[in-house]
This record gives structure tokens, sequence and C-alpha cells, in this order.
């Protein structure tokens, strides 16, 4: 019988994955290639198809594994991180769609150098590629679990492997097969999601009141500690962390600006995302919701998990080992294709975008200024195989991590540079100059670098009292605090000399 499942699940798996990469690769042999289809779409796409791309963005296979890996091994602190979308959201809708719509730039770092200079473009583009390496390692290891945990293979290979066919994929697709795949993915997705915690509560002695009532006494559904103590993961962490990231993510992530560029009109564009935003609050509440249930079901007896996993250690481990091994014949070939395929589409994202900007950002600006239609492709396409090549070795690194949900924060922290802090200092301080803001910015990496830096490389008791006190997370929240404040405080020293001068 063991057998038979195995048979069928890998049978529902390959051939689901199939159609999904025959799908997406389908978009290549479309008439009209242009690097303006390859980016935006034409700006033709449906407004529902975006908002659940902005969605599927969100949610990736970070979501789908890290997020009740986190509340296996905790509480529901990291929630709070989703309890900020929809004030970004709202600022988004507010700020960054008008202003973009209204610069016409598929760029997300063209009004920088309008506004401070070439230095700033540059800045900000290099941090979002090292940003998205960062990202698309740590998606390719979660995929990798579910796999590894199926057929008992190779975690490194299955990266290896999975990175090249994403690539493929991603290079060929452009960002219509993203955000049609994207569409499609969402969807099954918050139908796994559904089956996995009904399944999960229905094999729990005593149904969903025994499961609230374990998780209560052993306070899983904590939003953590409500102290203003910024060196630990309390609740007021969280809430200022997920408040700056989300508004990095709908403010100067070229994944969202590109969403924005590809919507028909500007009303369309702030409908996707409303829509992709507001969902995501309710989907990963249930993420959170299955990883408390998993902890339920298991921790009353722990001869259910192999010995390799009875640890905390093990906690993004713990849904792969149930999807496979918990769930329904054929569901499991489903659910695995269907995290596949998201992650997949996630990482496709990431590749489009970040192509994009090399090609926008880098290429268009100090090799080619006119390059031809095919030479653009050719560099987009080139660019998306290098990023991947690339994130395929994060990944590989990312192996020996305990949970990749806090390895993705503490990573996007670092790589952000403060850059949400530099847009804001451009919009809402017009007087700033440029060599105010590139003060700040220095300023601000330097203090980014001692945050990140400091706990690695100051040991010893004489340098204890030297390194960062704060909570790796709040990084960028600091860093971005920074270079917005240099900046505006350098800006008004600069204008009351101006004024005793003219006095």
């Amino acid at each position: 019988m063991a057998d038979q499942i195995e048979i069928l699940d890998l049978i529902i798996f390959f051939g689901y994955m199939a159609g999904i990469l025959l799908f997406g690769i389908s978009f290549y042999f479309r008439k009209n290639k242009s690097p303006e289809n390859y980016v935006t779409g034409g700006g033709k796409l449906p407004t529902w198809a975006i908002g659940m791309s902005i969605f599927a963005t969100f949610v990736s296979s970070i979501s789908f594994l890290a997020l009740p890996g986190s509340a296996y091994l905790g509480n529901w602190n990291s929630f709070v991180f989703s309890l900020t979308i929809p004030i970004a959201a709202y600022i988004a809708i507010k700020l960054f769609i008008p202003l973009y719509r209204k610069i016409n730039s598929v760029s997300a770092y063209y009004y920088l150098e309008v506004r401070f200079g070439s230095w700033a473009r540059v800045y900000a583009s290099i941090c979002y590629l090292l940003t998205q390496l960062a990202r698309m390692g740590s998606i390719l290891y979660l995929l990798a679990l579910p796999m590894n945990a199926l057929l008992g293979w190779d975690i490194a290979w299955i990266i290896i492997i999975t990175g090249i066919c994403v690539i493929i994929y991603a290079a060929l697709g452009g960002i219509e097969a993203v955000i049609w795949t994207d569409a499609i993915q969402g969807i099954i997705l918050i139908a796994g999601a559904v089956i996995c915690l009904l399944v999960i509560l229905n094999q729990i002695p005593g149904g969903t009141t025994e499961a609230i009532k374990v998780a209560k006494a052993h306070d899983k559904l904590s939003l953590g500690s409500f102290q203003l103590d910024f060196t630990t993961s309390t609740f007021w962490v969280i809430l200022v962390y997920g408040l700056v990231i989300n508004l990095q993510n709908f403010g100067v992530d070229q994944n969202y600006i590109q969403r924005y560029m590809s919507a028909k009109n500007e009303k369309e564009a702030i409908q996707s995302t409303w829509f992709g935003s507001l969902l995501y609050i309710p989907v990963s509440l249930l993420f959170f919701m299955i990883g408390t249930a998993l902890y339920v079901y298991y921790q009353s007896d722990l001869t259910i998990l192999p010995q390799g996993l009875r640890t905390l250690d093990a906690a993004d481990k713990i849904f792969p080992y149930f999807i496979v091994n918990g769930l329904p014949t054929g569901f499991t070939g489903l659910l695995i294709a269907a995290i596949f395929a998201a992650g997949m589409s996630t990482i496709s994202t990431s590749l489009n975008s970040s192509s994009t900007i090399i090609l926008t950002d880098h290429y268009k600006k100090y090799i080619s200024k006119n390059p031809s239609m095919g030479a653009s492709l050719r560099v987009l396409r080139i660019s998306a195989v290098f990023m991947g090549l690339i994130s395929i070795a994060v990944a590989l690194a990312m192996t020996g991590v305990t949970s990749a949900l806090d390895a993705w924060w503490a990573l996007s922290s670092i790589f952000s540079g403060g850059v949400l802090g530099l847009f804001l200092l451009g919009y809402l301080a017009k007087n700033v100059k440029k060599i105010e803001a590139l003060i700040g910015v220095i300023i601000g990496v330097l203090v980014i670098s001692w945050m990140s830096l400091s706990a690695i490389l100051l040991e010893g008791e004489m340098l204890e009292k030297f390194k960062n006190p704060l909570h790796a997370n709040l990084t960028i929240v600091v860093g971005t605090l920074v270079i917005f404040l240099v900046g505006f405080l350098l800006s008004g020293i600069g204008r009351k000399k101006g004024e005793t001068r003219k006095k």
C-alpha cells in the first residue's frame, strides 16, 4: 500500500509540475516578444490576476513551510508581521502607486536617480539584488524539504535540480507567465492549506477543542511579550519590523513596482494591491494554525515522529513530514506540487525583476544606452540565468540553519541597506541635497554593518559592551531611520547656515 501511495503521489506531482512548467514556457512562444512584454506584460493584465500574484509573492514556500515551522517552534509572534500589512498597503495606494504610475518607469529606482543622482540608483538596485538572492536561496532550500521527506533524495541535489528548472522557466516565460502561474498557484495553495488543517485537527484526540486547550496551556497562541524590550522577539519588535519591511515591499521592491506597472491603470493597480495584501492576512493565520495544530498532534505522542525530528531544532521539517505521512493518498503529491509551483513562480518573479533591474539600471546606463529589442531580451535572459545560479549557491549555504524564516528575515534586514529611508528622504524632505543624502547613506551603512557584524567580530569580555544590543530584525528599522534622520538634520543645518549668510 505504501508503494502504491508513493507511486500515485509521484504521478500527480510530476504530472502537475510538467503542466505548470509547460504553461509558463508557453508564453515564450507568443508572437509579440518585446522587452516591455517581458517585464510588464504590456500593461494589459487583469486586476484579479495581479492581485493574486501580489498575494503569491507574499506567500511563496517561505510562508507555506516556514510559518508553520515558526508556530511549531514557538508561538504566533511572527503573525504580528501580517497585521502591519494593511497599514503598509494604505500608504502604498496613497503614496507609492500614484508616484510610480506618474513617472512611468519600470525601474523602482529611477526616482532616486532623479532626486539624488546616479549613485542613489546604483546603491538601491544593488541592495535589491542582494535581497533577492537571499530570498531565492531561502525558497529553494525550503522547496527541497518536502521532496527530501517524500523521496529521501539529498537536499543539495534537489536544490540544484529545482534551481535549474526555475531558471529555464523564468528566463523564457516573462512577467505574464509569472503572474498567471502565481494566480493559479495562489488558489491551490489556499485550498491545500485548508485541507491540511482539517486533516490535522481530525487526527487530534478531542479535535479543535482539545487543540485550543493544549495550545493555550503551552502558550502557543501568544503574539509575544508586550514588554518594551527590543533585544528579543517581542510583539513590538515584530510590529516595527513588519511595518518597515512591508513599507519597503510596497514602496521600493521591484517585484511590487512591476505589478503596479502591469495593471491597465492606477485604479486597477490600487485594487490589485488591496486584494493581494488583505488576502494574505487570513491565509498567514491559517499557516500559524497549522503549525500549532502540528505541535499539539505530535507532542501528544512523540513516538509518531522519527528520532531526528523530535527536537524543536527540526521545526522547519515537521510540516513536510506530515504532508508526506499524514495526508490522504493523492493529496501529498498535489500539495507538494503546489508548494513547488508556488515557490518556483515566486523565484521566477525575483529572477524577472532582478533581470529587469540589471537591464534598466546597469546595462542601459553604463554599457549600451539604446540596445536593440533582441539585445535587451538577451540581457534579460542572461541576467536571469546569472542570478539563478548564485541563488542556488545561497540555498546550499542555508542547509544548516535552524529556522529558514529567521535566517531570511535577518538577511533581508541586512541587505535592505535602509533604501526605504533614502526613498522617504527624497519624497518627504524636498530640500535635501545630494551630498546630504549621500552622507546619510554612508552613516546608515556603517550602522547596519555594526548591527549585523558586531556579534561575530567583537568577541571577548573587553569588546562585549560594543556589541549590538538590539534584536537582529531591528537592523532594517534602525538603518532606515538613520539614513532618513541624518539626511533630514543635515538639510536643516544647511538651511540655517544659508539663512545666516543672507542676513
